[in-house]
C-alpha cells in the first residue's frame, strides 16, 4: 500500500493541467419513449445550458471536472432535477432523462419551482438516493444497506450486520427490485428466512439512483410490509469501452462497460474478497470470504422496443480459525459459529414495448439459493454432530404490467405468476426438542393489481387509488384472492409551490418465509399448514416544505397495525416471529403455534440539502414505538424498539476536487431478553447449545445502552486525460466508541480449562457473564481507477 501511495503522489501533479468534461444524454417521454424536441437543459448555479434537438439529444461541453445539477423543463411536462452528476475528462457523463406529461397547463413559476419530484402513486414515505450520495457516504463503504441508515425510520442492529429495520418492522419485511426484477436479498451471508448480512452485494458503479419506499407502496409491488427498494441501473456507454478498478480494505473489484454493436450495451463486474487472509493474520476466530458478479445487457431494437437482461450472484464461504488465540471470547465464538457456505443468483429479463400513450412491460426471472451449514461439538468432526443443514430455494417469476395515460388519468394494471420450490434436510440438536426433518414443498403464487392516478385543481391536488390481491396454492386458506384484497389511497395537496400536505393509507400482505411453510414435526408431518398471510394496515400523514436552494423539509407521522404474525415455538416457549431475524443462520424453521398482533407508530423529521455551493447534508430524526403481543396477548416491546434514531450526514466539496464528509448516528438501546440461568447451566443443554437460553417470561424486558458512532471520509480526485484517479480514506467509529451488547453466558473454568460444577449440583456448571463489547476504529484506504 505504501508503494501505491508513493506512485500516486509522484503522478498527482500531472493532474493539474486544465481538463474539461462533457454531459450528454437524451430526453424522452416517460410513457411513449418519444424523443422531446426543444427541452431546456440547464446547469443550476451556472450560466451554461442548451436545448434538445429533434432526436431529443443534448450536449453540454467544456465543463470543469466536478459535480453538477441539471434542470430539465418543457412546457406541458413536469420539470425534473438531476443532482450530483459527476463530470470527468476521462469519460462522458451520460444523463438520459424521462419526463412525465402534465395534464394541466403549467406556467413558468411552477416549472422553475419544481425542485423535488413526487410521483402520483407515492407522494409520502419515498426518498431517492443518487449514486454519488451512495459512494461519498461516510462509513458506508459504497454499501447501500449502510447508506440508507442516514434516512428517517431506518435502524439496524448494533453490530457489523446490514439488517434493514424500517419503522419498527422486522428485517424480513423488505423487498428489493433491480430494474423491475425482484431480488431476494442484497447482502452476502444472508440470513435465510429474513434479510441482511455483513456485506452488501450490489455494485454501486451500476446504480443510477435508488427509490426507497418506507410506506405508500405502489400496487405493482407486493409481499412487503416495511419497505420497497427500487434500484435503477445505468445503461452501458455507447461511445467506447470503460473500466473501473477499485481496491479497498476488504476486497478488489473490477467493472467493464461499453457497446456491443449499434443497438446493444453492457455493464459487468466481478468482486473478490481477501477478508479470509486478513482475518487470519489478525488472529480472528472466523474466516469469511466472498465473491460476487453482476451484469446488464440492454438492446434497443428501435424507439418502441427494448430488451434488458441482467443478473447477479454470490459465492460465500465461512470457515473457522481453530488456531486463533485461546481467549474466552474466541472460545465462545468458535463453540457457536458453524462452517457455512452459500451460493445464490438471480437472472432476469425485461421487455418493454412503448405506444403513443403508454407501454407494456414483461418481466421474467429466476432466483436460486443454496445454503449449507455444519457444526460439531467442540469442533471435533469425529464427535457429536449438532448441526447439519442443507436447503435450497428456487423461484421462477413472471409479471406483466401495462401503463397508459388518457384524459389526465394514469392507469397501471397487471398480473404476476410464480412457481416456488423449497427443500431442506435439517438436523439441529436443540434443548427442549431438536429439529430433525426433511421437507420438500412446491406451490404456485399468483397476483392481480391496478392503480389509477390523476392530478386535479391545476395540479394542486393529486389522488391515486390502487388495489392488489395475492394468493397461492400452498393451502386452501391462502388460495383465495378475495381474502387478500389490499386497497391503498394516496393524496397530496399543494398549498403553494413550496408547501404540501401528503397522505397515504393502505392494507398490505406478506407471505411467511419458506422456512416457516416448509417446517415438519418429528414425524415428518407438515406442521404449519394453518399459517396465513401476515396483514399490515398503515396510515401516513406528512407535511413537506421545499426551498429555492435545493433544500427539503418533511415531517411524517405513521401508524402500522400488524395482524396474523406467526407465534413460533422457540427453545421451549412461544414468541412472535417478528422478534427474530437479525442474526446469522436460519429464521422461521420452527412450529407455528398461533398468531399474534403488533403495532408500530411514530413521527419522522427529515431535512435534506442537495449539493449547493459545495455543501450537502441530511438530518433525520425518528421517534417511535414498536410492540407485539406475547403468547398471553400482552403488548411487549419488540426487539427493534430503539425508540429514537438520530442521523446527521454532511459534507463539503472543495476546490481542486477535495471532498470531506462526516456522519453521526445515535440510537436508543435495543431491547433484549435475559437468560434463563436454570436451563442454560444444565450440562445436557450446554453440550449441544453452548450459549445462554433466553428466559422468554421476561421477553425484551432489558435494554442495552444507547449507541452512537461517528464516521468520516476524505476523497481526492485526480482528473487525468484518459483516466480519473480517486483516493479515499474512510474511518468508521472515529471516536472508538465501545458499545455494549448483551453479555455471553459461559461456564467458569479452572486453571486447566475444565468446566467448574455448580455448588452441590454436578448436573449443572457454575456460570458467569462474559463482557460483550464491540466497536473499533475501522480505517479504510481505497483507490479507484476509472478508465
Amino acid at each position: 500500500m505504501k508503494k501505491i501511495l508513493l506512485v500516486i503522489l509522484c503522478i498527482a501533479p500531472l493532474a493539474g493541467f486544465c481538463q474539461t468534461g462533457v454531459i450528454r444524454g437524451k430526453i424522452t417521454n416517460t410513457l411513449s419513449n418519444a424523443p422531446l424536441y426543444g427541452v431546456s437543459v440547464s446547469l443550476l448555479s451556472a450560466t451554461t445550458g442548451t436545448v434538445t434537438d429533434s432526436a431529443g439529444n443534448y450536449q453540454i461541453s467544456q465543463l470543469t471536472p466536478g459535480y453538477y445539477t441539471l434542470q430539465v423543463s418543457l412546457l406541458g411536462y413536469r420539470t425534473k432535477i438531476i443532482y450530483d452528476i459527476q463530470v470527468t475528462n476521462a469519460k462522458t457523463a451520460v444523463a438520459d432523462i424521462n419526463l412525465d406529461e402534465d395534464a394541466q397547463t403549467l406556467d413558468e413559476v411552477k416549472i422553475s419551482a419544481s425542485k423535488f419530484y413526487k410521483p402520483l402513486e407515492s407522494p409520502v414515505s419515498l426518498r431517492t438516493i443518487g449514486a454519488t450520495e451512495i459512494k461519498r457516504n461516510p462509513g458506508g463503504n459504497r454499501d447501500i444497506s449502510k447508506v440508507i441508515q442516514s434516512l428517517p425510520g431506518v435502524s439496524s442492529p448494533v453490530s457489523f450486520r446490514n439488517d434493514i429495520i424500517i419503522r419498527g418492522g422486522a428485517p424480513n419485511e423488505n423487498r428489493f427490485y433491480i430494474d423491475g426484477v425482484e431480488i431476494p436479498n442484497i447482502n452476502h451471508f444472508a440470513t435465510q428466512g429474513s434479510s441482511g448480512g455483513p456485506v452488501g452485494l450490489i455494485n454501486v458503479d451500476f446504480i443510477n439512483e435508488v427509490d426507497f419506499y418506507s410506506g405508500a407502496f405502489p400496487a405493482n409491488r407486493g409481499n412487503a410490509l416495511s419497505s420497497v427498494f427500487e434500484f435503477k441501473q445505468k445503461d452501458g456507454p455507447t461511445d467506447r469501452q470503460h473500466a473501473t478498478l477499485t481496491l479497498g480494505s476488504s476486497d478488489f473489484a473490477a467493472s467493464l462497460a461499453g457497446p456491443l454493436g449499434k443497438k446493444t450495451t453492457f455493464i459487468s463486474s466481478y468482486r473478490y474478497s481477501y477478508l479470509q487472509g486478513l482475518f487470519k493474520l489478525l488472529g480472528l476466530p472466523f474466516l469469511p470470504s466472498y465473491q460476487d458478479f453482476q451484469f446488464k445487457l440492454k438492446t434497443k431494437f428501435n424507439q418502441n422496443n427494448e430488451l434488458t437482461i441482467l443478473g447477479l450472484g454470490a459465492i460465500d464461504r465461512f470457515k473457522l480459525n481453530l488456531n486463533a488465540k485461546n481467549t474466552e471470547l474466541n472460545s465462545y465464538t468458535l463453540a457457536n459459529i458453524p462452517v457455512n457456505s452459500q451460493n445464490n443468483y438471480t437472472i432476469g429479463a425485461t421487455y418493454k414495448n412503448f405506444r403513443s400513450n403508454g407501454y407494456s412491460l414483461f418481466v421474467l426471472s429466476r432466483d436460486f439459493l443454496d445454503n449449507q451449514a455444519k457444526k460439531y461439538q467442540d469442533n471435533n468432526e469425529a464427535g457429536t454432530k449438532t448441526l447439519d443443514y442443507v436447503s435450497q430455494e428456487i423461484e421462477n417469476k413472471f409479471r406483466f404490467e401495462n401503463v397508459s395515460s388518457m384524459n389526465g388519468y394514469r392507469l397501471n394494471f397487471g398480473a404476476g405468476a410464480e412457481s416456488a420450490e423449497y427443500s431442506t434436510n435439517t438436523f439441529n440438536l436443540l434443548p427442549f426438542g431438536s429439529n430433525i426433518y426433511t421437507s420438500n414443498i412446491s406451490f404456485f403464487k399468483y397476483s392481480l393489481f391496478g392503480q389509477l392516478s390523476r392530478p386535479y385543481l391545476q395540479d394542486r391536488l393529486m389522488l391515486s387509488f390502487g388495489v392488489r390481491a395475492d394468493a397461492n396454492t400452498f393451502s386452501g386458506r391462502m388460495n383465495n384472492l378475495l381474502k387478500t384484497l389490499s386497497p391503498r389511497l394516496s393524496a397530496s395537496y399543494n398549498f403553494t409551490y413550496k408547501i404540501s400536505l401528503n397522505f397515504n393509507t393502505g392494507i398490505y400482505y406478506q407471505l411467511p418465509a419458506y422456512t416457516v411453510l416448509g417446517y415438519r414435526d418429528k414425524n415428518g408431518i407438515p406442521a404449519n399448514k394453518n399459517v396465513d398471510y401476515i396483514n399490515n394496515k398503515q396510515l401516513v400523514l406528512g407535511v413537506e416544505y421545499n426551498t429555492q436552494k435545493n433544500t427539503r423539509f418533511t415531517v411524517e407521522g405513521f401508524y402500522k397495525a400488524y395482524k396474523n404474525y406467526p407465534l413460533e415455538r422457540v427453545l421451549g416457549d412461544s414468541i412472535p416471529l417478528a422478534n427474530l431475524g437479525a442474526d446469522f443462520g436460519v429464521v422461521g424453521n420452527q412450529e407455528v403455534v398461533g398468531a399474534t398482533n403488533g403495532r408500530s407508530y411514530g413521527v419522522e423529521f427529515f431535512a435534506q440539502q442537495r449539493l449547493n455551493k459545495g455543501f450537502y447534508g441530511i438530518l433525520a430524526l425518528t421517534l417511535f414505538k414498536s410492540e407485539f403481543q406475547d403468547k398471553n396477548g400482552r403488548y411487549v416491546q419488540s426487539s427493534w424498539n430503539n425508540r429514537y434514531i438520530l442521523s446527521m450526514t454532511g459534507g463539503k466539496v472543495f476546490k481542486r476536487n477535495w471532498e470531506v464528509g462526516a456522519k453521526l448516528r445515535y440510537t436508543g438501546g435495543s431491547p433484549y431478553t435475559p437468560y434463563d440461568i436454570s436451563s442454560s447451566t444444565l450440562k445436557s443443554n450446554y453440550s449441544i447449545f453452548p450459549q445462554g437460553i433466553p428466559d422468554w417470561t421476561q421477553l425484551n424486558t432489558r435494554r442495552l445502552k444507547d449507541f452512537y458512532q461517528l464516521d468520516v471520509r476524505v476523497d481526492k480526485k485526480y482528473p487525468f486525460k484518459r483516466f480519473t484517479l480517486n483516493i479515499y480514506v474512510d474511518i468508521q467509529n472515529l471516536t472508538n466508541n465501545q458499545y455494549q451488547l448483551q453479555a455471553y453466558l459461559v461456564p467458569y473454568r479452572d486453571a486447566e480449562g475444565n468446566i467448574t460444577d455448580a455448588p452441590g449440583d454436578p448436573s449443572r456448571f457454575k456460570s458467569k457473564l462474559l463482557d460483550n463489547k464491540s466497536g473499533n476504529v475501522l480505517p479504510t484506504i481505497g483507490v479507484i481507477f476509472e478508465l
